[in-house]
């Protein structure tokens, strides 16, 4: 159960910003004897991205490596903010709060590995996954309840839009949409 102080720091977010590898995969790269590399994704994070669009909640991705596979899934749920490739993660967070005008106290941000400890010192809200580095583990606000690659991005909306008493309404309005 989350605690109070957790829901009020989550009730101010508008921007979510999450790593990639570890967070939206299992952290495991798959490289064919051709050269192609694969990864797993969870198709429920793309229902968590059309919850966060319907709740006004902006979604950006930064990854400390670059992967086409990243690129392609990022371009697929219309996440149009992916930057990748940058192991120095606190500026490029900061310049992300900028794009979007928000005070990095003002946005959650979720990582796994130890690349992601200087952004949880300014982000407002730090998240990490259960099967993260402990260093990050405590460090984070909240830890979720699924792992990387399990649906962690949905689980972060959900718990963003009920802090905001968004979530049934989120919920109805993308039911009585026609795609």
């Amino acid at each position: 159960m989350i605690n109070r102080k957790i829901y009020k720091k989550l009730e101010k977010v508008n921007l979510l910003v999450s790593d990639v590898d570890g967070v939206l995969t299992d952290g495991k790269i798959y490289i064919s004897s051709n050269g192609n590399e694969m990864k797993n994704f969870c198709v429920e994070d793309g229902t968590g991205v059309a919850l966060a669009k319907y709740g006004n909640i902006n979604i950006a991705l930064l990854s400390g490596r670059y992967s086409k596979a990243t690129e392609i899934r990022a371009k697929e749920l219309n996440i149009e903010q992916c930057f990748q490739g940058f192991l120095n993660k606190k500026d490029k967070f900061l310049e992300i709060c900028r794009i979007f005008k928000e005070d990095p106290e003002d946005v959650a941000y979720i990582g796994d590995g130890i690349i992601d400890i200087p952004v949880f010192e300014i982000a407002g809200c730090s998240i990490s996954v259960p099967n993260g580095h402990d260093a990050v583990k405590k460090k984070s606000l909240l830890i979720t309840e699924k792992c990387g690659g399990d649906g962690v991005l949905y689980e972060v909306v959900e718990l963003i839009l009920k802090s905001k008493n968004q979530y049934e309404d989120v919920i109805n309005n993308m039911k009585n949409t026609v795609f």
